[in-house]
């Protein structure tokens, strides 16, 4: 019987083009929508911001010291103009206006410092709000004083490698696939998450309060099935709606991947695959499903106390940004998995997810944190449950 209802309301449910529009179309799309617009911006604000002429003023004349290093400095490091100035007020005042990206300033000892061999004062101005521009400035400056010191070991007759009593190296022991969990590991679960919700939110108001405004709950109630078996069947109905969305949105990724070309590095490419194994989506979904009953343990009884469809979406929209926002806690670096993050919903899944991509997981934590989602999948169920079989809410 429950499987009768379930059949009935799924075909129903697939009838509706907003259901089908957020439950498989939407999340298909994104992927590939926002990693081409991401890739692409970031491909053209880094070109733009290579092939830029940076205007840089410098106080004074065109014989001077680093006036002669910049000119010297190859185009390929970027296109630059020198632009002399009086003073520093009108320097200020054209970086402000953006008449200049780059203003240098030096200190009044300057030509002093250079030749007595004591550190020179330069002072670098630039507008941090504009990409590009600290980089370029360093960029310049770093070539001018690496030329500055080899002078300067020449001069005194000095092994530069003498100076550097240390030769260090940083080596990263960390995998890739270890590294691409932990920095970028956030955003798949923040996606699964959100989808999931937004899947299962439109089947839950319309098998509910929906039934409602159309006046067919009555008709449904009156025949002879338990009213668990009915409920059952449409919270199905809805725990699939979510798990697909979540699913297409894993599919939209996959087709980003695959045949977008989007991933040029091939170790890179190689390491991804790895990650979206079948052992990586079935351990996913284990933590998924209990997730998208809770969902839907959540909605189902607010669906079922609103009056209306109108009222019914006005409460569990709202309801969105208080369940994903849990979700963004991946986006930040040094929150692990650990026996107290593990029993905090939605968090426990956003992180579980991350170790899982970076092949860091313990099982005593994914046990743990499956095993908080099931204790909150059935509270919620139970929930639905209760509120379902009060006739004030089904009929009000």
């Amino acid at each position: 019987m429950i499987y009768k209802i379930f059949k009935k309301e799924l075909i129903d449910t697939l009838r509706d083009r907003r259901t089908l529009m957020t439950m498989l179309i939407i999340p298909i799309l994104v992927f590939p929508i926002t990693l081409n617009i991401f890739v692409n911006l970031s491909a053209s604000y880094e070109k733009s911001a290579t092939k830029e002429t940076m205007k840089i003023g410098i106080i004074g004349n065109k014989k001077q010291y680093l006036a002669d290093e910049l000119n010297e400095i190859p185009e390929e490091m970027g296109n630059k103009k020198l632009i002399f100035f009086r003073d520093s007020i009108s320097l200020f005042r054209s970086l402000q206006n953006d008449s200049i990206q780059l203003g240098i300033v030096t200190g009044n000892a300057f030509d002093l410092q250079l030749k007595t061999m004591f550190p020179a004062e330069v002072k670098w101005y630039f507008d941090a709000s504009e990409i590009g521009r600290k980089e370029r400035a360093e960029l310049y400056m770093n070539i001018i004083e690496t030329k500055a010191q080899e002078k300067r070991y020449t001069d005194l007759q000095v092994d530069g490698r003498k100076i550097n009593p240390f030769n260090t190296e940083y080596i990263n022991v960390a995998s890739d696939k270890k590294m691409i969990g932990k920095l970028a590991g956030g955003i798949l679960p923040y996606i699964f998450i959100a989808f999931g919700f937004i899947g299962c939110m439109y089947p839950a108001i319309d098998l509910f309060t929906g039934e409602k405004e159309r006046g067919t709950i009555e008709t449904l109630l009156t025949t002879p099935v338990s009213r668990w078996q009915i409920l059952i069947g449409k919270m199905l109905v809805v725990i699939l709606s979510g798990l697909v969305a979540a699913t297409c949105s894993l599919l939209g990724l996959f087709i980003s991947i695959e045949f977008l070309n989007i991933v040029e590095n091939q170790e890179l490419l190689k390491i991804i695959h790895e990650v979206l194994s079948f052992s990586f989506i079935a351990t996913l979904f284990s933590l998924l499903i209990p997730l998208t009953v809770f969902f839907a343990g959540v909605m189902i009884p607010i669906a079922v106390y609103a009056k209306t469809f109108k009222e019914a979406q006005s409460i569990i929209t709202p309801l969105n940004i208080v369940m994903v926002l849990p979700a963004m806690i991946g986006f930040f670096p040094g929150i692990e998995l650990n026996f107290k993050t593990a029993c905090i919903p939605v968090v426990n899944v956003v992180l579980a997810t991350k170790e899982l991509i970076a092949g860091t997981l313990e099982l005593k934590y994914l046990l743990l944190s499956f095993s908080v989602m099931i204790l909150l999948a059935a509270t919620s169920v139970f929930v639905s449950f209760r509120q379902f079989g009060k006739e004030t809410n089904i009929l009000n």
